[in-house]
């Protein structure tokens, strides 16, 4: 129950109980007063001493200052990314903390490092986790940011609730911001006070770090992150649920998907005349656009699990219905598009 969250002995107590252990008290709270010292200890060694594994990501609002955007003055928020190893630290100034906000900083970030680590750490923001329940596999996650971390291949690691060193990187950079960087700030816009950050991140990532005595940008190599070798294009993709009958519907429009997607939400991605579906990272269907409306663009081959466990005297209207469009599509001849997003036909990026 302690590797899966913060609970109190007496808690445990009631729950060993009511499976047949009759233990007192005492016992319980000493054996847990204990664990958890560990279960701390192993966290902190965890994250000081691996380089390339982690990343800490966390939001931080500036209550007392506003942006003029849009005609308008704005909220400001501030998203902060810190690698764990080398302290390396990246910091941007947005007006929402929408899913397509984070996920953009997330891209600006691993542009700034020049990569990304193998896992982040996240507060339990709805961005990330819809439904935070005790164990992360049965936790609700956001399917839009699934599809961005399984694009790039990292894992998003969610906080255990009540433990605050697991992402107190990441939050001593938040008020290292908010004492350092915003004291007198003066600034016109979201761009040049954006400019000024990018300055302020080269800066501090250039001085000895208080905690390491090392300088995080000399460190920066040993971090070893994944590199970038595509775009992930966030101004240009949906989600989409795909329906019990293997389609998705887009712009007016179905499109079929294969039928082991049924009931998942994949990314849909729309280029010139081409949609492209994908399931974390991974292309599982492509068709062309269609233009006219109330349309249903179908591949026979996404129906062929369906098709087999039908008896030969059933017809399968998806397949035969008069108003089904089946184009042919040829990988060869779509080569520039794909390129386009930075991946190829029978690339895998797995979360």
């Amino acid at each position: 129950m302690l590797e899966e969250d913060n609970y109190s002995a007496a808690l445990i107590l009631e729950r060993i109980r009511e499976r047949g252990c009759q233990c007192g008290y005492t016992i319980v709270k000493d054996y847990v007063s204990q664990k958890k010292k560990e279960l701390n200890s192993k966290a902190t060694v965890r994250f000081e001493t691996v380089p390339g594994l982690q990343g800490q990501v966390d939001w931080g609002f500036f209550e007392n200052y506003r942006v003029y955007e849009d005609g308008e003055y704005k909220k400001l928020y501030c998203f902060l990314m810190i690698l764990g190893y080398s302290r390396n630290r990246y910091i941007e100034f947005v007006t929402d903390m929408s899913t397509d906000t984070l996920i953009r900083c997330h891209i600006n970030a691993f542009h700034f490092f020049g990569g990304y680590p193998k896992e982040i750490l996240y507060d339990n923001m709805k961005q990330v986790v819809i439904k935070r329940l005790s164990k992360q596999s049965e936790s609700e996650m956001n399917p839009k940011f699934v599809d961005f971390a399984g694009f790039y291949g990292f894992k998003p690691v969610l906080c255990r609730h009540y433990r605050g060193q697991t992402k107190g990187k990441v939050e001593r950079t938040v008020r290292y911001v908010r004492e350092n960087f915003m004291v007198g700030i003066r600034y016109h816009s979201l761009d040049d006070l954006n400019g000024q950050a990018l300055a302020w991140c080269r800066k501090v990532n250039n001085r000895v770090h208080g905690t390491t005595n090392k300088i995080p940008a000399q460190q920066l190599a040993e971090e070893c992150l994944q590199p970038m070798l595509r775009e992930y294009i966030t101004d240009k993709m949906n989600v989409r649920k795909v329906e019990k009958d293997c389609l998705i519907s887009y712009a007016g429009n179905k499109y079929s998907v294969p039928a082991e997607y049924i009931g998942k939400d994949v990314t849909v991605l729309v280029l010139k005349n081409m949609l492209s579906v994908y399931d974390n990272g991974e292309q599982i269907a492509l068709h062309r656009l269609s233009y006219n409306k109330n349309e249903i663009t179908v591949n026979k081959e996404h129906y062929r699990p369906l098709m087999t466990r039908q008896t030969f005297h059933v017809k399968n209207t998806m397949i035969h219905g008069p108003e089904i469009i089946d184009y042919s599509i040829v990988p060869d001849d779509l080569s520039q598009y794909d390129s386009l997003i930075g991946g190829g036909f029978d690339e895998r990026i797995n979360i």
